[in-house]
């Protein structure tokens, strides 16, 4: 997953939506695909396993529940079906192919952002929770996941627990960039909202503790525009 959310594929040759969708997805710090085609989503699908699909129904080279059987012969990526038909036929077919959720078009994009939060975290929170280590070590910094203690060397570092959070994600991806969305979802658990200083004034104040433990300034940098990498 790396410095996003969830890695998503957009199948839909409806340009203008999936421009709309692409965009909407970005914004809310998931890394996003799109393919117009079904046969080459699949290939897409099948290459790279994004954590979700959005795959339109009525596609102009092939249908989207044929791209759907394929797909589960392979992996259980979670799927959400969008259809320009509401008919309830239509909808229990999708989800006897395996789909996991069914949108009629035209729907509401917040409905939409929605139903895949929660399919995400269904899906995911489990195993992301799994696959942390219970310490991070970067030359003489130290994390301990379960005592929440951080320190330089010998020196203990004064961190609020959010402030080892966060520091904590930045170790843990260290290099990625992290945007503030994904680390306002995942370390504050909240949305981000344009007027909230409240990311930037904790990554200052860690800024600060390291610095005062000796490690240079630049370790923990701030890259205007797309978010926040340790390095």
């Amino acid at each position: 997953m790396g410095a996003y959310l969830a890695e998503l594929l957009v199948i839909e040759d409806d340009q203008v939506l999936s421009a709309q969708l692409g965009e909407l997805l970005r914004l809310q710090g998931y890394a996003v695909r799109l393919s117009p085609l079904g046969e080459s989503g699949l290939a897409m699908a099948l290459a790279s396993a994004p954590d979700l699909v959005l795959l339109d129904v009525m596609l102009p080279d092939v249908s989207g529940f044929s791209v759907l059987r394929r797909l589960r012969e392979q992996q259980q990526t979670p799927v959400i079906m969008l259809t320009a038909c509401g008919a309830e036929e239509e909808r229990i077919r999708g989800l006897r192919h395996g789909a996991d959720d069914y949108l009629a078009k035209p729907f509401n994009l917040t409905e939409l952002q929605l139903r895949i939060d929660a399919i995400l975290r269904r899906t995911r929170s489990a195993d992301s929770r799994a696959v942390q280590p219970p310490s991070l070590n970067i030359e003489t910094l130290a994390l301990d996941r379960h005592t929440l203690r951080a320190r330089v060397g010998e020196q203990d570092l004064a961190l609020t627990p959010l402030q080892f959070r966060l520091l904590w994600q930045l170790m843990l991806q260290r290099g990625e960039v992290l945007t503030k969305p994904y680390l306002y979802r995942v370390v504050f658990e909240r949305e981000h909202s344009g007027y909230d200083r409240s990311l930037d004034m904790h990554i200052s104040r860690i800024r600060r503790r390291l610095a005062e433990a000796g490690l240079a300034a630049d370790r923990l940098q701030t890259l205007h525009g797309r978010g926040y990498s340790f390095q």
